[in-house]
């Protein structure tokens, strides 16, 4: 069977840890609850790392992953009657990031010189954010801060999962094209240039496939910097362009009308949205408070936008499905959806249920784009490979001409 290292604290407090087999997770939580213990993480043994690592060096920062460890240890620790200053000192000995275990510490200073839980962890956002930050007070003030954790553990392990979805969907095209653009770059760097002398000293005609490589590769020997620089103006031009508010709702408009990612890009923040709203809603915030938070978050300035003109139409008294619809930035089947939720009374559950119909279509669309753009990939660069090789091939067989 398995061995897991299990981390519990005693009925008083008390944190231990140590070793135990079974056939899983689950088994072990019920071994730990037999003797009384409260299981705060359990986790398969694996290889230690060696001691000098980076981070030894140079702190991780907090990821949605360490956020999301933490979320859920604290949320097992405060259902379980364990006082917030008791559950935090704990942490702050269990956390593994360094960056996150001193914010914890910090946390608990403040808790114990009577600061809310909330507003002890409004002093660190770049480790807490604003919605992590306002789920908690609505929480501590309704007084089920362990349900809220739970909705917060829940909205964090949804973000890893589609990030972790996206990525490796797009490993594999990310992989294949940097190893072509090497083999190419080596071929153009290296390979063509030895030939190009051979070429030189005979003296001889060469063909013109050849002589538009060995251009190129000149090109790029020698003026490498120019392509850079031109990438690096062309980067700065834009951030200088999107500074300005006007200029970056106009860009973002922008992408939302770009072929096939256009609609992607929508479908993400729909999804960002409906996920957000509905567990702000779920965890006990007013829906006004909550949409100025999701207009805040919200990575689209048009769909930031939208949400503005949503909270504002809602303070009016108007309804939420129809001041969606006159935004025409959101998809039908979302406000269909949506105002069902609101027509029903169970808006957060419907919002909750929009962002999985939307986290699951984005994953469809990008399977489905990157099963177009793998084989374009390999044609290109396999194109690109197959032009220089036979451009020196045709060189090498025009030497044969040659009298002597």
């Amino acid at each position: 069977m398995p061995e897991f290292l299990y981390k519990a604290t005693t009925p008083s407090g008390q944190t231990i840890e140590g070793f135990m087999e079974g056939r899983d997770e689950g088994a072990i939580v019920e071994s730990l609850h037999r003797f009384g213990y409260i299981p705060i993480r359990i986790q398969t043994v694996e290889k230690k790392e060696p001691i000098l690592t980076l981070s030894s060096f140079f702190p991780k920062r907090v990821s949605t992953r360490d956020l999301l460890v933490f979320t859920q240890e604290l949320s097992t620790l405060v259902a379980a009657g364990l006082p917030i200053d008791r559950s935090l000192r704990i942490l702050g000995e269990l956390t593994e990031n360094a960056r996150l275990r001193k914010g914890i510490r910090e946390v608990l200073k403040r808790v114990e010189g009577g600061s809310s839980l909330a507003e002890a962890l409004e002093a660190h956002p770049k480790i807490f954010p604003k919605l992590y930050v306002n789920m908690v007070r609505a929480g501590e003030v309704g007084g089920f801060l362990d349900s809220v954790l739970l909705r917060l553990s829940h909205y964090l392990q949804s973000l890893k999962e589609i990030r972790e979805a996206l990525l490796s969907v797009m490993i594999y095209p990310l992989i294949l094209t940097f190893v072509s653009g090497i083999s190419i770059t080596i071929l153009v760097t290296f390979v063509v240039p030895r030939f190009a002398r051979i070429f030189s000293d005979i003296g001889q005609a060469i063909p013109m496939p050849t002589q538009i490589v060995l251009t190129i590769s000149h090109f790029i020997r020698s003026y490498w910097w120019i392509g850079v620089g031109f990438i690096l103006l062309l980067y700065f031009l834009l951030k200088a362009y999107t500074r300005n508010e006007e200029n970056q709702l106009h860009w973002d408009q922008f992408k939302l009308k770009w072929f096939i990612l256009g609609d992607l890009f929508q479908k993400m923040e729909v999804a960002r949205f409906a996920r957000t709203l509905g567990t702000l809603l779920q965890s006990g915030v007013s829906i006004l408070s909550a949409l100025d938070l999701v207009r805040e978050i919200s990575q689209n300035r048009v769909i930031s936008k939208a949400i503005g003109y949503l909270h504002d139409r809602l303070r009016e008294g108007k309804g939420i499905s129809k001041s969606l619809n006159e935004t025409t930035v959101f998809p039908p089947l979302a406000i269909h959806m949506i105002g069902v939720g609101e027509e029903t009374g169970r808006l957060d559950e419907m919002l909750l249920r929009v962002a999985e119909v939307y986290e699951e279509n984005v994953r469809n669309s990008m399977k489905r784009l990157i099963s177009l753009i793998e084989p374009m990939i390999i044609l290109i660069m396999g194109g690109l490979v197959g032009f220089i090789v036979i451009s020196m091939l045709l060189a090498i067989f025009s030497i044969n001409e040659i009298p002597f």
